[in-house]
């Protein structure tokens, strides 16, 4: 059975139902800012997903620990698709970012601000993850260095993050901080709602790679013992691999 196929449904469910609540309060009942007006409600879409993002590579990190601990390629397929989707929710996080600064600021982007920069160091680094991972060909090396980087990578994000938050001179608001933020009592619910949100989203989408890995492996092992059931020599011939890389289509 396909472990990671099990409580799909109903994980998918509480994400639609999470995000469509976290919408209806996002147009319906939190308040205007002051401010920014309208192009501020962009806020309850753009830090969740850099928030998830973040936290979805310091996952991949931990996974890989897992894996270099205990040799188990379910570690390995872990660690492999949180970075994959904390790729994909990161850009989001680019994309929602820019349109708020340019809404707010007059400028798709700010060099001189340490949160953009920073932020977009952390992509570019995880970027290179998986092609690193793809140019070895012995899915036992693959597994083992794409480990040690995402454990590296993960580690440097916290830093990364406390370093930020330690910079005097920054034009991006500060929100939340251990005092509760500038947040009122209405936008801090709806971004708490909207922040379990994505990440019920993140972890369906995760869960649901994870699932489909499961059967195209499963579907690699049926279709070698229907070949050896047809070609019984088949397996005393050598083979190169031992197991197929993860990620591999």
């Amino acid at each position: 059975m396909m472990t990671h196929s099990r409580h799909l449904r109903g994980l998918a469910i509480a994400t639609a139902v999470t995000i469509t609540a976290a919408l209806t309060l996002v147009f319906f009942y939190a308040p205007l800012d002051a401010d920014q007006g309208f192009v501020q409600k962009i806020f309850y879409l753009h830090v969740p997903l850099a928030i998830v993002s973040l936290c979805g590579f310091v996952l991949g990190g931990i996974f890989a620990i897992g894996y270099l601990r205990t040799g188990r390629r379910i570690w390995d397929m872990r660690s492999y698709c949180a970075i994959h989707m904390a790729l994909i929710f990161s850009v989001g996080g680019i994309v929602t970012g820019s349109i708020w600064a340019k809404a707010s600021w007059g400028h798709w982007w700010v060099w001189q601000e340490p949160t953009l920069v920073s932020y977009l160091i952390v992509i570019l680094m995880f970027a290179t993850y998986q092609p690193l991972r793809f140019s070895i060909e012995d899915p036992e090396r693959q597994s083992r260095y794409a480990a040690v980087f995402a454990i590296v990578g993960g580690a440097f994000v916290p830093l990364n993050f406390i370093a930020v938050r330690l910079s005097v001179e920054f034009v991006h608001p500060r929100v939340l901080n251990l005092e509760g933020g500038a947040l009122p009592g209405s936008m801090k619910l709806v971004f708490y709602i909207s922040l379990v949100g994505i990440a019920l989203l993140f972890a369906t989408l995760m869960k649901y790679e994870m699932a489909a890995k499961e059967t195209r492996a499963e579907t690699r092992r049926l279709r070698r013992a229907l070949h050896a059931c047809e070609d019984p020599g088949a397996t005393d011939r050598p083979s190169r691999r031992t197991a197929a890389p993860v990620g591999a289509h």
